[in-house]
């Protein structure tokens, strides 16, 4: 220990010690050519005797070096250097290497940040998160499909038929109403079982969380713990313990908040505040939740397991299985219409708890994956391109290098000199590299984790580790061209070559590299092409409607029950307003809006034996005014009307495609379509009239064929109506919010309205 921490000093003191050897050598050099003149030999002779008894002077030197410090220390020092005056000698192969290699480590170590917190990196607080495992449900009754939803009674089903775990949690995530009049807004509010808590090593900052008292079935008690974030920006960060909050149509009382960075299990934006998972299941009614639970369905949730010590993967799968099996025959006893357990195949998997790591990545994790190994091509592009440059340098430099190799330097000075040179660039370019990730990074993180509170790689040490690995994995493969080209050197003819040096010279290495570079740059060409290609064609293609004017406004009633009279009234009382605001141009009621999906209903047309067997068609209800608002084109025929009301005849407005499919070669105006209505008996239901064609609307998902009818909302009540388009002139992200508060003191004080 002595010696090694005696050899860490001489190291930053190295001046004194090369002047100290230096008049060691002079003093011994002095008194044996005093000796020999001494003994009579001539001045000449003593000075030869003295260089024989001393032998290699520069050997002595590098010997005593190599006692009093580390000698690769030296070498690396001694290379280090070399590098820099070589580098600064050559600036523009310098920017050139170092901007190349940065964009390649910084692709790569932007992905890997976005990789590694969607799909690798455990939860915050997490405890134990080597077995905490989610559980995933797969069935094949039409196709293979995964899913980590599942009846709150099924969560309890697996607490009670299996072995392998010793803790379960259930959870599940939506956006409610908190608040009530215009202070009212949307957040994201997570419904947990009082275990979910203990899978976390997490300390309320205020307050307590709820416990298993507080979680009962079927009514829990009415309690929440909010969000540190939430708690700060909406209660300045004071003692709200007791006080009072309306989620939905609850009031409840908060007896806790989350520590900070504390975002729990969900996919999503974190939530803002967390509530007994019994007390979600009754928000549509307590009697309502204990009916669904007599059904055995209830509310839908996500489920978190600890797996027990010495349990392997393939144990609990079984286990799990055999616990879904049973429940699906215990349900099927309940509901005799789900399918049979043969046919439906159930499956259950203990997976990550990273739902993006999961048995069935979704398209999100598969893009991103994709988008990685463009980066990785990025990087060995990247590292094929300095390595050539590196080989043209060492081209330029043969008659040194063979110079060096007569003189007796080893192939393995040689590698350590090439390895710190391509080192050095590439820690200089994971320099640039970390700064490309840092803006690249946070714009990934947009697109594929929008919860991500902070995106810093520089803060990450994490992501700033692989940065380093790749800039050191970079430097190793392209210290590799000039080393081949100096193995395969013939010294004798290159030192022979003279003035031939500076001609062009071939080099197959060289060629592979460009083929190599040539050869990914082709592929990764070819798959932006193709990509552009489908969004130019995604950009042109006629959906049947423009909403980029359009805000739509959601009429969320919180469960209050409203006769058909009182929304009708409030439903043109909230377009009429909504009118009468400056750059408003129109404004209409749907039942859905058309990029969100749709519904179906039965149809029956007379002549056709089975309108089902043709084509789904899918409905929407609309208030007058709703093609004009999404300016969709009324081909033949008419829109609804503000007559269209009920008592008067039913009409409806058909898609040209679904006109196309009904009624091949007919003019589909004046025919009739017979809407089955639910809980209605089919030969009391009249049929509407078909008064207008309009232009197909392409909707969710955009491969459907667009076959869709409108019918008016008065008529139809049944369908129900809680979305308000509104169009307005100017940008709409802009005056969505004084839209809504504007139309929020027309509607009923429990009920809210959100814009988007």
């Amino acid at each position: 220990m002595r010696e090694l921490l005696t050899r860490l000093l001489d190291l930053f003191r190295r001046d004194k010690l090369e002047a100290e050897l230096k008049d060691e050598l002079a003093f011994h050099q002095t008194m044996i050519e005093r000796d020999e003149r001494s003994a009579g030999a001539a001045a000449d002779d003593a000075a030869h005797a003295a260089h024989r008894r001393l032998g290699n002077i520069t050997g002595v030197r590098e010997r005593a070096r190599d006692a009093w410090s580390f000698a690769w220390v030296e070498v690396f020092r001694q290379d280090l250097r070399y590098a820099l005056r070589g580098l600064r000698r050559s600036p523009g192969f310098t920017i050139a290497a170092v901007l190349t290699l940065g964009l390649g480590i910084g692709a790569n170590a932007a992905m890997f940040g976005v990789i590694d917190r969607l799909m690798v990196r455990s939860l915050p607080y997490m405890r134990h998160p080597e077995s905490v495992r989610r559980i995933y449900l797969q069935s094949t009754f039409i196709r293979l499909r995964t899913s980590t939803q599942m009846p709150y009674t099924r969560y309890l089903d697996f607490q009670k038929w299996t072995h392998s775990f010793s803790e379960f949690a259930a959870f599940t995530r939506t956006d409610l109403v908190v608040g009530v009049g215009e202070d009212a807004r949307e957040e994201p509010i997570m419904g947990v079982s009082s275990s979910y808590f203990g899978f976390f090593n997490a300390t309320p900052a205020l307050g307590r969380f709820f416990g298993p008292s507080e979680d009962q079935i079927p009514d829990g008690a009415p309690v929440v713990v909010l969000s540190y974030a939430y708690w700060q920006s909406h209660f300045g960060g004071r003692n709200v313990l007791g006080e009072r909050l309306v989620v939905f149509k609850l009031n409840c009382t908060i007896i806790g908040v989350a520590p900070p960075g504390f975002t729990g299990a969900g996919e999503g934006a974190p939530p803002a505040i967390y509530l007994p998972v019994t007390t979600y299941g009754t928000f549509g009614g307590p009697e309502q939740a204990h009916s669904y639970w007599i059904k055995y369905s209830w509310d839908w949730v996500q489920v978190l397991v600890r797996m027990k010590p010495g349990v392997s993967a393939a144990t609990a799968n079984t286990d799990l299985t055999n616990a879904f099996i049973q429940s699906r025959v215990v349900a099927r006893v309940l509901h005799p219409d789900f399918a049979q357990v043969e046919k439906y195949n159930p499956h259950a998997i203990a997976g990550s708890v990273n739902a993006a790591a999961g048995p069935d990545p979704g398209l999100e994790s598969r893009t991103l994956l994709w988008v990685a190994g463009v980066a990785l091509i990025v990087l060995l592009i990247a590292c094929a391109n300095v390595a050539n440059l590196l080989l043209a340098r060492a081209l330029r430099r043969r008659r040194e290098v063979a110079l060096r190799l007569a003189l007796g330097v080893s192939m393995r000075r040689l590698a350590a000199q090439s390895l710190t040179e391509s080192l050095l660039l590439s820690v200089i370019g994971c320099a640039f590299g970390v700064m490309v990730a840092q803006w690249g990074g946070g714009t990934l993180a947009k697109l594929f984790v929008p919860e991500a509170p902070d995106f810093s790689i520089i803060s990450d040490w994490r992501t700033l580790a692989a940065a380093v690995g790749a800039a050191l994995l970079a430097g190793v493969l392209m210290s590799f061209a000039p080393l081949v080209l100096a193995r395969h050197e013939d010294v004798a003819k290159t030192l022979k070559s003279g003035v031939r040096e500076g001609t062009y010279v071939r080099s197959r290495l060289r060629s592979t590299l460009l083929v190599m570079q040539g050869a990914l740059s082709v592929v990764l060409l070819v798959g932006a092409g193709l990509f552009v290609r489908s969004l130019n064609r995604v950009r042109d293609m006629h959906l049947g409607y423009d909403a980029t004017h359009v805000i739509e406004i959601n009429w969320n009633r919180r469960g209050e029950q409203l006769p058909d009279s009182d929304k009708t009234a409030t439903r043109r009382r909230l377009v009429d307003a909504a009118l009468a605001i400056p750059g408003v141009e129109h404004a209409a009621w749907v039942s859905n809006v058309v990029v969100d999906g749709s519904s179906t209903q039965t149809l029956r047309v007379r002549g056709i034996d089975s309108v089902a067997k043709l084509r789904r068609f899918d409905s929407q209800t609309a208030t007058a005014d709703y093609f004009a608002t999404m300016q969709t084109r009324i081909l033949r025929g008419r829109g609804i009307s503000e007559t269209d009301r009920m008592g008067n005849q039913p009409v409806v407005v058909v898609s040209e495609g679904m006109a196309n499919r009904i009624w091949p070669g007919k003019d589909a105006l004046g025919e009739c379509i017979t809407i089955v209505l639910p809980m209605t008996v089919n030969d009391t239901t009249p049929c509407a009239r078909v008064v207008g064609i309009a232009e197909d609307a392409v909707h969710d998902p955009v491969a459907d064929e667009p076959f869709r009818y409108y019918v008016p909302v008065d008529q139809f009540p049944q369908f129900g109506a809680t979305n308000l388009l509104v169009r307005v002139r100017g940008d709409p992200a802009r005056d969505a919010e004084s839209v809504r508060r504007t139309l929020q003191k027309l509607v009923p004080p429990m009920s809210f309205l959100t814009a988007i």
